[in-house]
Parts: structure tokens; C-alpha cells; sequence
């Protein structure tokens, strides 16, 4: 199984970073080592002082496929759920200044909280999704994927021109703005369409 994220793909959020609007998707990879289920508690990681919540759509690749045509890339997956993309930021501010890679400040150990997944059938427009994360009871961040400078369709399409897709395949599908730090002690509540799927604390 694969875990892809994708980068930069909602505007707001590219803003208060002080990134550039890319040309084409920005693909990084976690392990399996990174997910966490069924509400299992996040643990600060020790050589992180500045750890990021981003809330992501997460799509579930249903098929085995490559090169697939944007027409077709529906077919390809068939549940959606929401999950947290952890990141170290202080490491990756540290590896993009020196122009290195960042998987450690994207793929450590719990770094991808996800919940139950859902079927795409439940949904009535993919382009109009709400989702949102509350930390404390209190919303930090909301999306919708109305917004994202990439579809899921494009997404799967751009993906499988480099790597052929699997069933069980996880695509997390960027975050909107309102991205922050997160402490021990913090509990993080994650939405569909105002329904909590993720419910879990840092500890």
C-alpha cells in the first residue's frame, strides 16, 4: 500500500505559507508506518519542536491502473474519508532552505491520522465537499474541495504516469488554510460535511 500526499493544492493555504502556486501537482509519499486508525492518540514526536496539523479528503484507490486517462479516473476510486497530513515544520523549513528532500518532515511514525472511510456513492457532488478541524472544540481549519487547483479526478491521472496505482491505495488531497501548531494535551475532531469521523488527542 502507498500513501500519497499532495501539496499546494489549495490556494489560501499556499498564500500563508509564502509558497508558489505550482505548475503541475506536488506529490510527496508517507509509509504505512505514518497512519494511525480508529482514533488511536498521536504522540509529539521528541526531534520536532513545531508540529503542523493539515486536514485532507482522502480518496481510496479501488483498482490496479497506470496512465489513466482524467475521463476514466473516476472508476479508480471508490470511498473518501478525511485524515490529518502531520508535519514536522521546523524540519521541513530546514531541508527546503538548503534545497534537500523533506520526507522526514512529512513521513515520521503516526504522522497520517485517518478515519473510516466512506462510500464516494454517499456523496452527491465529489467537486462540493465540506470538511473542517476542530483542535479543542475550536474550528481551525475548513475546506471545501470546491477549492482545490486540483480535482481527485486530475489527481489519480497525474499519479498513475509515474506510479502504478493499487487497490488500498491512499491519496491525501491537500489542505485548505488555517494550518497551526499542535500541543500535548490537544484534542483534534475532524469533519465531513459537519459529521466527526476522527476523533483523537496528542499525547
Amino acid at each position: 500500500m502507498k500513501i500519497f500526499g499532495i501539496g499546494r493544492n489549495y490556494a489560501e493555504h499556499i498564500k500563508e505559507l509564502g509558497n508558489e502556486r505550482p505548475e503541475e501537482p506536488v506529490i510527496f509519499l508517507k509509509p504505512d508506518t505514518a497512519l494511525l486508525r480508529n482514533g488511536t492518540p498521536f504522540y509529539y514526536p521528541s526531534f520536532s519542536q513545531d508540529v503542523h496539523h493539515e486536514v485532507e479528503i482522502v480518496i481510496r484507490i479501488c483498482r490496479e491502473g497506470k496512465n489513466i486517462e482524467e475521463k476514466f479516473a473516476h472508476k479508480y476510486y471508490d470511498q473518501l474519508g478525511i485524515g490529518i497530513d502531520f508535519t514536522a515544520r521546523d524540519l521541513q523549513t530546514k531541508a527546503k532552505q538548503k534545497g534537500l528532500p523533506w520526507t522526514i518532515a512529512k513521513g515520521f511514525n503516526g504522522s497520517a491520522p485517518i478515519s473510516d472511510m466512506l462510500p464516494v456513492s454517499d456523496f452527491e457532488n465529489l467537486h462540493n465537499i465540506q470538511f473542517s478541524l476542530e483542535v479543542n472544540g475550536e474550528k481551525r481549519q475548513s475546506g471545501n474541495t470546491s477549492h482545490m487547483i486540483y480535482s481527485f479526478d486530475y489527481i489519480i491521472a497525474y499519479l498513475s504516469k509515474f506510479f502504478t496505482l493499487k487497490k488500498g491505495d491512499l491519496i491525501y488531497t491537500g489542505t485548505p488554510e488555517g494550518v497551526g501548531p499542535v500541543k500535548v494535551g490537544d484534542r483534534l475532531s475532524a469533519s465531513i460535511e459537519n459529521k466527526t469521523l476522527l476523533d483523537f488527542e496528542v499525547k
